[in-house]
């Protein structure tokens, strides 16, 4: 089954294993508004109707999507991190959102808010279900808690010399693009940490801040509308969303159907 990629009024299709092009009211920057694991989807609240019903359309047999807002503010996708395992959630989140996360997500997902000063935790995280890469800086306290809530390996790192790891790389757990600058060396490194291939490219005609153009999981991918065909091109081969939809879906809705209903 080959990837492909529409615009955001083109989701009449059940296929689940494919670029899909999306806007938030005319912003490209769609991992702003939005976050996607492999056992849950967060959207913004008050945002259009298109933007949420292209998740519905491609996510809504497998995963729960979720609208909501963080510390009253839509730009959820750079204030959280998370993965299959838990969401870490800044501590401006009100105990009304939290009970509403709790109350949507599958129970197997762990929700923990965090008291960190870098409060932007998908600026500052980048992760899949395995291994995460953390800013330098970030508190002690908050590495334990990422590691022990995400259930991962982590790592504090830079990407092509930027502390914003989590705006600099996407990852699943088949791959990663990187920061268009990254160098050859520092994609090898990176790489062994993760045990995933890595790739150095752009989203949205250009743009180095692959976070906020992109989401992925690990038969999915969300990139915004001015995201050229040659990028498109290197986020399908990296992500390797090609050729494993049946399995993967499959695989996925076994292990979500009791926690999600």
């Amino acid at each position: 089954m080959k990837g492909r990629f529409c615009s955001a009024t083109q989701v009449n299709f059940l296929l689940l294993f494919h670029l899909v092009g999306n806007q938030y009211e005319n912003n490209n920057e769609i991992g702003v508004f939005a976050m996607l694991t492999n056992s849950y989807c967060l959207v913004a609240t008050d945002g259009s109707e298109i933007f949420y019903n292209t998740f519905e359309a491609e996510l809504g047999d497998t995963v729960p999507i979720v609208r909501t807002s963080i510390g009253g503010v839509r730009i959820i996708g750079r204030l959280c991190a998370g993965n299959r395992h838990g969401l870490l959630v800044p501590s401006t989140t009100t105990d009304q959102e939290l009970q509403h996360l709790r109350n949507s997500l599958p129970n197997t997902v762990r929700i923990e808010r965090v008291e960190e000063r870098l409060s932007a935790l998908g600026n500052v995280i980048a992760c899949n279900d395995h291994v995460a890469l953390i800013h330098p800086d970030l508190d002690r306290e908050t590495e334990e808690i990422v590691a022990d809530v995400l259930n991962v390996e982590v790592f504090r790192q830079t990407v092509a010399d930027n502390v914003l790891v989590g705006s600099y790389c996407v990852l699943s757990n088949q791959g990663g693009l990187v920061h268009p600058h990254t160098s050859i060396q520092d994609q090898d490194e990176l790489s062994s940490l993760l045990q995933v291939p890595l790739v150095a490219g752009t989203v949205n005609r250009g743009s180095e801040v692959i976070g906020a153009g992109l989401l992925v999981n690990d038969w999915c991918a969300f990139a915004g509308r001015d995201t050229t065909s040659t990028e498109l091109s290197v986020i399908e081969n990296i992500f390797q969303l090609q050729g494993q939809a049946t399995a993967v879906v499959a695989d996925m809705r076994d292990t979500l159907v009791d926690s999600w209903n």
